[in-house]
């Protein structure tokens, strides 16, 4: 059962490289393997989901799951980290972007 604040997916860029190099690299090298969400974006679940992205930051983006996406944003914004994306809609749910006081960035999302 997921529960706020549960890790639950990473994203990753798949910059440097095309999509498809980064897709054959981790299924070579570790048996991956990905559903593709258009050409910018693949999923896979590995023990612990995640995607990579075409067009993203460099550094991996942690997703923490919320059972309460606005509770979650007001607990998030209270307890001391900015909002840097409001809630907007993707394929699957709902999610917003923060950092933490020490400038890490992750996201939140909810069904």
């Amino acid at each position: 059962m997921k529960k706020t604040g549960k890790l639950d997916y990473i994203e990753m860029a798949a910059t440097g490289g095309t999509l498809d190099h980064v897709k054959a690299f981790y299924s070579a090298a570790f048996g991956w393997t990905f559903t593709d969400y258009g050409p910018e974006y693949a999923a896979f679940d590995e023990g612990l989901e995640g995607g990579f992205q075409a067009q993203a930051p460099a550094k991996p983006l942690p997703i923490l799951y919320s059972e309460a996406l606005e509770e979650t944003l007001a607990a998030v914004e209270e307890s001391g980290g900015t909002i840097i994306k409001p809630i907007f809609a993707f394929p699957g749910g709902r999610r917003f972007h923060f950092t933490d006081p020490a400038g890490n960035e992750l996201a939140v999302w909810g069904e």
